[in-house]
Parts: C-alpha cells; structure tokens; sequence
C-alpha cells in the first residue's frame, strides 16, 4: 500500500497497538505504554525512561536550494517547510564529505570519513568503528536502519551490514534506491512495490509502533535513495510540475515524495504520542547535483566548495526547541553522534571525534558563536567504488532462491591494506574556522595554492582574501595540516586516545 501524509491514511497507534496486542496474546496493560512515558522532566536525567528518542533522516543529494523554505521558486516540500517554521533551523550546516558514502560513514561514527578509510562512494565503514547505533543499543535503545545503507554489505554474513554495525531492525539496500525496488530485510532480498523514500518512512514507522509499544526508547535512521539519479518519480507528483521542463520533473517529483515520508514519519510520532520527546533531525549528504540548486553558493557536489558541503538542516524536539529558531552556528554530520550522545547521557566511544555536541546550540544556551573546535574536510584522491544495488541485490536473490550458487561472505577489512604516508597530505582540503574557511588546493607544479574566504560575509567564496591576511592563512594552515596528520594516524590504525582533540 503506498503510504502519504498529506494525502494519504494511517492505524492510529493505539488502534495497531490493540491489533498487534490481540496476535501476540499481550496484556492490555501493554495499551498504557506511550502513557508511561510522561510526565518528561529535564534534559539530563539519568532516568532511562526521559532519555529521548532519536530521529535521523538523511536525503541522498538535495542540495541547499532544493527546499522550498530556502527560496526555491516552484520545489513543494509543505512538511519540511513546516519543520522550518515550527523547530530549528540550521543554516550553516555542513555535510562531512561532498559524496554520499563518506557523510553517511561521518553520521555513525562523529568522525572524519577518512580516519577510517572510506575515502568516496562505494567505500564503507570499518568493523573495529563504533557506531552512535551502538552505543545506544548498549544503553537499551531500539536502533532500527531503514534505506540507503552503502557502508558495506546488507548480506546477513556481512561484517559491516547494519545489523553487523548496530542495528537490531533494518530493511536496507546497498545504495541508492528507486521506485519498487529490491530491499534487503535483515539479509533476505525482497521486493518492495511503491515509492522508495515512502517504503523506508513506513518500515521506519512500524519499528517506531513496535518499539513503543515495548516501552523502549528508540533510534531510527532513515536514509532515503531521493533524490540521486536516475529520477523516477510516481506520475502524481511528476504532475505536480507538469508546467517545467521535462528533465526536472521527476527529480523535483523525488523530493516531494520525500517531504510526504518525512510528514509520513512526523505523523506517527504524534500518533504514539512521542513527539515531545523525539529529536527529529533532518539532512543531506552533500550538496546539489546538476538538476537541483546550491542556492547560489559555489560548487556542487563532488567539490569542496559550500555548494558541495553545505546543506538543508532542520531539528525538531518540541520538549526542548518550544519556539522556532533559526541558527548560523557552523555545525555538521559529524556532530550528530556527539549531540545524540549527549542528550541520551550515554558514553561516547573511546576514538577521536571530529564533532562536539550541540547541546547547548538546541536547549538555545550556545554563550558564543565561536565554534572550539573547527570543522575540517579533505578528499582524499581515491576513486569511487560502483555498488548498483538492483543487480547486487538481483544476484543475492538469485543465491536465496537456489538460482545461483552461494557465494563467499564479502571481505571487509579491519584496518587498511596498505600504510599511507604521514607526511604527505594529497587531494583538495578545506578547514572552517567560522566565518573563515580556508582552502587547501594541490598544484599541477606540485606545490600548494591557498584560498582563504570569509563565508559569511561572501558565501559564494568569490573573494580570495589569501594576500590580504597572510597570518590567518598560517595559523589556519598549521591548524589544517595538523588535523590532516591526526585523521592520517586514525587511518593507518594506530591507538588513538579517548575523545582527545585532534
């Protein structure tokens, strides 16, 4: 059944509760779980009943224009845009990386991409990282993985699927994914029938009923395959724009589609009565493809420019944001893990961290806009890795189904096969020291050229201020290379402290 929000219908919570209450043979004791959860007391509290359920979604390549509260002149996204008007919004947020891999690698582990290896697409986690699906795991969460995965197998032999990496409950596909695609359901291949970013709100949804009903708290990433080429979009919201060019019709029909699952999922919580309490988090990847719109910033995806870094971001968590905001506090992915982290009162692993927690930033007691540790980032020239997720996933059925032969659990590596040099730093590197962001850009003499911009006063880094202040490009280019040495030592495996700085 294809599910809509603002179209469509749902169960009620408590009405599928008394549905799943009557094949389980539960108690109606069970019916007053969403009940018990109230009444909520202050951020902090040691008591695990007031910890705070984790909504984490994730579009693949929706640039920073491509969203109606930030100007598009025709894109509908009604429920994002409500997201923006009713919560916080965040309008310098930073993917880690311009491609999808590394960023989604950076949510999971509030690191670098590069520290572990994942370098572009195609290239996946380690299985000696710890994930923020862990840590809350341990601390008695329902962690539940839904969508794009594309860090590593969704086999379930793969030492880096999601179920491998954290996740109790997943419905998963290797990489992006389009309309009624093949899915892997905790590592058996199954066919799904509908609009791909409305299948993973839905499975979403009924692990967020089931993980109520169980009185847990929960973590639900939700990573769509929307709205990533090739562009298929179902033919109502294709007529949505049936006035503009042929070409972005299903890409902007994509990202519709994508607004009616973020609303599908907005909805539930409500519905199980956990709204209040739930930090909902919305993102994307990296910057804008060629079809969509970086709002005017440089760049595009692939680039380290803010074109392909800086992208939408909109929070809400109605127990603690109870009155719209919008933020220029220069954060990113990587400090999703620390902030989730921090709000839960769980641990956070023993690995260098490239994020901090933005605590303060949401509970709206940030004292300075200064940001203590600056964000780094760096494309390491490595090329991508092609994982088609339809023929992937069409060879494992086939192993499943006894059509093919079975074939060797995949290899993943604990620690990488070669030791890369520590004193060489190649490839495009950018450091963002707010409002400064300097550019580190290898030569075709073999040399450096240094770009320093101030992003908030020029965010399209059209005036190079490099000649200018030749102090700040020092210390910005010590700072810079420092970092770079650091990610390189995680990189080659070598013991990394507990939480230090970089």
């Amino acid at each position: 059944m294809r599910g809509t929000y603002l179209r469509g219908t749902h169960l009620h919570c408590s009405a599928w509760w008394l549905l799943r209450l009557g094949s389980l043979g539960i108690g109606v004791a069970s019916l007053l779980v969403c009940a018990a959860l109230g009444p909520i007391r202050a951020v902090g509290s040691e008591t695990p009943a007031d910890r705070p359920n984790i909504v984490l979604c994730m579009a693949d390549d929706q640039g920073w224009g491509d969203v109606g509260y930030n100007g598009h002149p025709v894109l509908k996204t009604p429920n994002l845009d409500l997201m923006a008007r009713e919560g916080l919004r965040l309008d310098r947020f930073y993917a880690a990386a311009p491609v999808c891999s590394p960023t989604r690698g950076s949510v999971l582990t509030g690191r670098h991409p590069n520290r572990f290896g994942c370098f572009s697409w195609g290239h996946t986690l380690r299985p000696d990282e710890v994930t923020v699906a862990e840590i809350l795991k341990r601390a008695g969460y329902a962690t539940g993985h839904f969508g794009k995965w594309h860090l590593g197998s969704v086999r379930k032999d793969g030492r880096l699927s999601p179920g491998a990496m954290g996740f109790e409950r997943w419905l998963s596909t290797p990489n992006f994914y389009d309309l009624d695609p093949l899915m892997s359901d905790q590592g058996t291949v199954v066919r799904k029938h509908g609009d791909s970013s409305i299948i993973a709100a839905e499975a979403a949804a009924e692990f967020i009923r089931d993980a109520v009903a169980d009185g847990r708290p929960f973590l639900a990433v939700v990573w769509f395959g929307s709205p990533h080429s090739p562009h298929r979009a179902l033919e109502e919201d294709r007529n949505l724009y049936s006035d503009q060019p042929e070409a972005v019709r299903d890409f902007l029909g994509e990202i519709t589609a994508l607004d009616r699952a973020v609303g599908l999922l907005r909805q539930t919580l409500r519905d199980c009565n956990v709204r209040e309490n739930t930090l909902f988090w919305y993102t994307s990847d990296n910057g804008a493809i060629p079809q969509g719109s970086t709002g005017g910033l440089r760049g595009r995806k692939g680039t380290l420019w803010d074109g392909g870094l800086r992208v939408p971001c909109v929070i809400e968590w109605p127990r603690i944001i109870d009155r719209p905001r919008v933020s220029d506090f220069p954060c990113g992915t990587v400090d999703i893990l620390p902030t989730v982290a921090d709000v839960a009162g769980v641990p956070l692993p023993h690995r260098i961290l490239d994020g901090i927690s933005l605590r303060t930033l949401l509970e709206n007691r940030l004292a300075d806009s200064r940001r203590e540790k600056p964000l780094g980032f760096w494309v390491y020239p490595v090329a991508g890795i092609v994982t088609p997720s339809e023929s992937i996933l069409t060879d494992l059925l086939a192993e499943q189904t006894g059509q093919k032969p079975a074939s060797p659990p995949p290899e993943d590596e604990s620690l990488p096969a070669k030791r890369y040099p520590d004193d060489i730093e190649p490839g495009h590197a950018a450091w963002l020291d707010w409002p400064y962001k300097l550019h580190r850009i290898p030569n075709k003499n073999g040399g450096v050229d240094w770009e320093l911009y101030d992003v908030q006063k020029d965010p399209a880094e059209t005036a190079n201020l490099a000649d200018e202040e030749p102090d700040r490009v020092r210390s910005m280019a010590q700072a810079l290379e420092a970092w770079q040495r650091s990610v390189l030592r995680s990189l080659n495996g070598e013991q990394e402290r507990e939480n230090p700085q970089p």
